[in-house]
């Protein structure tokens, strides 16, 4: 009798075992299971803004720069102003303050960004310093509101504009599009939302540092037509550091 008692009682306790065992295996696919889900939700949500931002720049394909966003006559005039802060390189990290908005030339870092990337959104634009800098290597700056940024519309043009001017190569092809916001300085005259800025010399070749200007044009929206216009009256040769990338 002791001796059946006694397998009955390891009968239940193998039993015991056996479904902790099952259930520490349904847990561990579980764990494996969640884990694949968040990996694939996560590998999905970085693959889909490339997929989307392609799809978004179809409408653009076939359309030439100077077809893309509002007409130039519906910009305002070029307006220049005499340009100093050339070679004024001061070190990263130093607080500088443009009176312009946004500015096209100045005292700026002694750094710049590199000519691999097009277009900035607020969280990731380089600073202040690093642009301005860019603008005396020739670089043009297309610099865009808070108004635009919250636009869909406006901002798939900008992105357009942006993939017309993509090369890395090319150094007609030194230009940005970056955000202004108001921590950056004072608004955009009224009713405009987007500016372009270029460091000029006063045409290429020029080394007379009296004719240095700096040169804006406002847009109430993109206008792929006026870029083209303002970069051809500004190239990058006329600048003060045009052979720097």
């Amino acid at each position: 009798m002791a001796k059946q008692e006694k397998k009955d009682r390891q009968a239940v306790i193998d039993s015991i075992r056996k479904e902790q065992r099952g259930s520490e295996q349904r847990r561990g696919l579980a764990i494996v299971g969640v884990c694949v889900v968040i990996a694939v939700l996560i590998i999905g949500a970085a693959a889909f803004k490339p997929v989307k931002d392609w799809y978004d720049l179809r409408q653009y394909s076939g359309s030439s720069l100077d077809k893309i966003g509002i007409a130039a006559d519906e910009c305002s005039k070029i307006t220049t102003e005499k340009a100093q802060g050339n070679q004024d390189h001061v070190p990263v990290g130093t607080e500088l303050t443009y009176e312009d908005a946004p500015p096209a030339f100045g005292q700026h870092w002694d750094v710049w960004d590199t000519i691999d990337r097009k277009i900035y959104g607020e969280s990731d634009r380089p600073e202040l310093g690093e642009l301005v800098h860019n603008l005396e290597h020739g670089y043009t700056l297309l610099w865009y509101d808070e108004t635009i940024a919250e636009d869909d519309k406006a901002m798939d043009d900008l992105r357009g504009i942006a993939s017309k001017l993509d090369s890395t190569t090319n150094l007609r092809h030194k230009f940005k599009v970056v955000p202004w916001t108001s921590e950056d300085g004072k608004a955009f005259p009224k009713g405009q939302h987007v500016a372009m800025t270029h460091w000029s010399i006063g045409g290429p070749g020029t080394t007379d540092p009296e004719k240095a200007v700096g040169a804006w044009q406002y847009c109430s929206e993109p206008s792929g037509e006026a870029l083209v216009d303002f970069m051809e009256k500004y190239p990058y040769m006329d600048s003060p550091e045009p052979d720097a990338v």
